[in-house]
């Protein structure tokens, strides 16, 4: 059973997914995460994207420690369900829309994004057995998408390689949790501009 650890809704239960559907993060992985996170800065008044978001635990727990606006990405019908019952949960917490949930899979999602949308913090958390070519493509669909000064989080399997960063997305730290490992990544600056810096 998974909980909101801090923020506006702290302590607060939140509906799991039924079955072996999802791997949700656990309480002391994101525990952990939030903290590195809360030092980063980059929560409060963020735009924040979490991609197969499961429960939307991650996003929930955004949106109570002062996110702008949470969109949640889960394709799988019972677990988009449950991202709604948790979202409604947090909205009404918050008494305003914070959290929104789109069905879809997430290279649509990403796809069909407005050239101008942006988010500031991005969660991907997908299934282990996902390819590391696929989540490479997924990146690359997301970095056109990335504020500046984003954060990037990705949580996959301990005994799985660091994913294949696109050109302009650097990972910049990663922990590991026993079977978990995060990887942190920001955009780069571009390299024309680190040109115009050294010609000045």
């Amino acid at each position: 059973m998974s909980r909101i650890i801090a923020g506006a809704a702290g302590g607060t239960t939140l509906a799991g997914v039924p079955g072996s559907l999802t791997r949700p993060t656990t309480d002391r992985v994101k525990e952990a995460l939030f903290s590195r996170l809360d030092a980063f800065e980059v929560i409060s008044d963020a735009r924040v994207l979490d991609l197969y978001a499961g429960s939307g635990s991650l996003g929930v727990e955004s949106a109570s420690r002062g996110a702008a606006n949470v969109d949640l990405v889960e394709f799988a019908a019972k677990a988009s369900e449950v991202c709604q019952r948790n979202a409604d949960l947090i909205n009404t917490v918050l008494r305003r829309k914070v959290v929104s949930v789109h069905r879809s899979k997430v290279e649509s999602f990403l796809e069909r994004a407005g050239e101008g949308t942006r988010w500031d913090l991005v969660f991907l958390d997908p299934p282990y057995p996902l390819e590391e070519d696929a989540l490479a493509a997924v990146l690359a669909k997301l970095l056109p998408h990335l504020a500046e000064g984003a954060v990037v989080v990705v949580e996959r399997s301990a005994r799985t390689p660091e994913p294949s960063w696109p050109e302009g997305l650097e990972r910049f730290a990663d922990k590991k949790y026993g079977e978990t490992r995060l990887w942190f990544a920001e955009p780069g600056v571009p390299a024309e501009e680190t040109a115009g810096d050294a010609g000045e």
